[in-house]
């Protein structure tokens, strides 16, 4: 009986949450880039700290605005502590810069006329509070602006840093061993022999793991032999996750799978998903193991839809899915499977196109594409129809 992959992602969610990773460290705001936040951020000042003009103009008082010219009692700059505004003039203002005391609006330079004499006659009728960021507009002393579990990028970094946090505590990287298995890989840079392929897996699963903020601990090719199979991974050492590709079918060859059934728990066997299939989930002596399928673009889906979601909720992230929508089908489909494919594909004119070879062993597959377009099971298409559609950039970082 295949799983669906709803409940094969509901398990490994699962136990992921059950064993997160609970160490942290203390970082520079510089460093902690695609690292995720150990605990929630609370502002420690308002944000503008003080009121401020959302415009280059003028700041006075709006009950001073309709009558003859006003005189510029003073210019302020964005830097600057203005003094407060003198009755029955405006203050020429920048924008950014701290609004005088006594002022309760702002008006943009395009509606007021500079006059010879210096003075300045308003063109437009103004409401207090016009083009003035108030004080605490963004946020206030207390309030929470980031949760724990939240993943750093740019956005969320520039948000930390003006609020004048220089370092924070993040999840410490999960160490995660990556093995290959099968006497075929060779690693590039060597001479094939008969009947031998390069190893590109390990090269995708090694960066995609650093993208996900993991530290890499390379266990190289396993050998197609049991005894060395046990060895290997009874040498792993203290890692917080075992992620194999290949070896994990009921092959003859396939060891890993066999020391797994034998010496370990086995969770998670046999995927209703194409590629992918042969996925494996289970623990030897309490490390988990995530065993992907050895075909390359299989190796992509099931790492993209399955692995990195279990990887960032063990780091306590929560949304974890990633953002997909639906398009319009750039092609028909006729051949209602049991299985839900993810095609290789990209949009060409706002539609879903798929690679034209979708073997699982074509990582090409995944160079021209933009994305996964899913066909769920049973499905029958016609040009035209919607289907969901899951950018790469989603997934791969």
């Amino acid at each position: 009986m295949l799983i669906p992959v709803e409940q094969a992602l509901a398990s490994l969610l699962a136990s992921a949450a059950a064993k997160p990773i609970e160490n942290c460290e203390t970082l520079p705001l510089a460093q902690a880039q695609g690292r995720v936040l150990a605990h929630e951020v609370i502002a420690g000042l308002d944000l503008p700290p003080w009121p401020n003009s959302a415009m280059d103009g003028y700041a006075l008082r709006v009950a001073d605005a309709g009558g003859a010219p006003l005189v510029v009692s003073q210019r302020v700059f964005a830097g600057q502590a203005p003094e407060p505004l003198q009755p029955g003039t405006c203050a020429r203002i920048f924008t950014g810069a701290p609004l005088p005391e006594g002022a309760d609006c702002v008006e943009m330079q395009e509606n007021a006329e500079l006059l010879d004499d210096g003075r300045v006659r308003l063109l437009q009728a103004l409401k207090p509070g016009q083009n003035i960021r108030p004080q605490g507009q963004e946020s206030r002393v207390g309030d929470r602006v980031l949760a724990a579990g939240t993943r750093l990028g740019p956005v969320e970094l520039g948000l930390l840093a003006s609020l004048g946090i220089a370092e924070l505590a993040v999840i410490s990287r999960p160490r995660v061993a990556v093995l290959s298995t099968g006497d075929e890989l060779v690693e590039p840079g060597q001479p094939l022999g008969p009947g031998q392929i390069y190893n590109s897996n390990r090269t995708v699963l090694c960066s995609w793991l650093r993208a996900l903020a993991c530290e890499v601990v390379d266990a190289g090719i396993l050998p197609d032999d049991l005894d060395l199979t046990r060895q290997a991974l009874a040498g792993l050492g203290d890692v917080d996750l075992i992620l194999s590709s290949g070896g994990v079918s009921v092959g003859e060859a396939d060891f890993l799978g066999q020391v797994l059934r034998e010496e370990g728990e086995l969770a998670l066997w046999k995927l209703a998903i194409k590629p992918g299939k042969p996925l494996t989930f289970g623990h030897y002596k309490g490390v988990p193991v995530l065993g992907l399928p050895g075909n390359p673009a299989s190796t992509l889906v099931t790492f993209g839809l399955l692995a990195r979601p279990y990887l960032l909720r063990r780091q306590g992230v929560e949304a974890v899915a990633p953002l997909q929508f639906h398009v319009p089908a750039g092609f028909a489909w006729n051949k209602p499977g049991t299985r839900r494919e993810y095609l290789r594909g990209r949009l060409e004119q706002g539609r879903a196109v798929p690679y034209g070879n979708q073997s699982s062993g074509v990582l090409r597959s995944a160079a021209w594409a933009d994305g996964l377009i899913e066909v769920r099971e049973g499905a029958v298409l016609v040009e035209g129809d919607p289907v969901a559609f899951i950018p790469f950039s989603e997934l791969l970082g």
